[in-house]
């Protein structure tokens, strides 16, 4: 597999990420899991500066917690594939949802790139002295899953949100 490195956003990016974005859109997504609301924002330079801010514990949004962005960059052709975030705490919003977000672009999966993103954040999450990362996904996910098991991920149990059924899993760090 390609070498991905997690690089924080950055104006450098605006092409590429908005690239990446319509990317999803033109596939007929109209969501993309930690991107820290990227697929709502017309305007790049605001949510980079959002983004920005929700990294600081001073400087979070009330409404937030403070959390990593990263884009997944493949190291040998330098292209945005996917995106992934790290939220250092569960507030009662995220209690369900967990940690981490992820997302891939749709011509890019099923090639291990989901994997190798969360192994790394995992470990910048063990870094930072995390005992437990969790995360969820919805029931039907089947790649989600796959991705989430494949990092030791142990199923504990179920919710339900907008009328779907979710599944948590914890990974020990």
């Amino acid at each position: 597999m390609d070498t991905l490195l997690l690089v924080r956003p950055s104006k450098a990016l605006e092409f590429q990420a908005i690239e990446f974005k319509n990317k999803f859109f033109e596939y007929g997504e109209n969501e993309i899991n930690g991107s820290e609301l990227w697929d709502k924002t017309d305007n790049y330079g605001e949510w980079l500066e959002r983004v920005s801010k929700n990294t600081f514990k001073e400087t979070v949004d009330e409404n937030w917690v403070v959390t990593d962005t990263f884009f997944a960059i493949r190291e040998r052709d330098n292209k945005i594939i996917g995106m992934i975030d790290f939220r250092h705490e569960l507030n009662d919003f995220l209690k369900d949802f967990g940690h981490c977000g992820y997302s891939v672009l749709p011509s890019e999966r099923k090639k291990g790139y989901a994997t190798e993103m969360l192994r790394q954040v995992m470990e910048i999450a063990r870094r930072i002295g995390l005992g437990e990362f969790q995360l969820s996904c919805k029931k039907n996910n089947i790649a989600s899953v796959k991705t989430i098991t494949k990092n030791n991920g142990i199923y504990c149990r179920s919710f339900q949100y907008n009328n779907e059924t979710a599944d948590v899993f914890t990974v020990k760090l």
